[in-house]
């Protein structure tokens, strides 16, 4: 009789705690770099555009900080934006950077734009 116990109550108990997770795994929270990044052709699901997402980093003189990258910087900047935003996908990323000079020293405005979107 005891024996035929344990595994009831086992099942009971493993009953319950998936019963109280739910779905909770299957929900979570999107990273920014799982965000997709998408050019106008790859879009085959109906969308609602979120807004136009812009990041400007300006640069005095050199920037040991900023990788040799810009595309890569620009990318991530954008997505991280996105997330924030609730968004699906990125559309349309554009990264692009300008050079002028200031007295002596020279600076450097990276600019990172994209559009937040989100599936209907």
């Amino acid at each position: 009789m005891i024996k035929s116990i344990k595994p009831l109550i086992l099942l009971i108990a493993l009953l319950m705690l998936a019963a109280s997770t739910g779905c909770s795994t299957i929900h979570r929270s999107m990273q920014a770099d799982e965000l997709p990044v998408l050019s106008q052709d790859e879009l085959i699901r109906p969308y609602i555009k979120l807004g136009r997402i812009q990041v400007t980093r300006e640069v005095y003189g050199t920037d040991y900080a900023i990788s040799a990258d810009i595309t890569a910087w620009g990318l991530s900047a954008v997505r991280q934006e996105a997330v924030k935003l609730g968004a699906d996908a990125v559309m349309l990323p554009e990264v692009t950077g300008r050079t002028t000079t200031s007295g002596i020293f020279p600076l450097t405005e990276y600019r990172a734009t994209g559009f937040a979107i989100k599936f209907k």
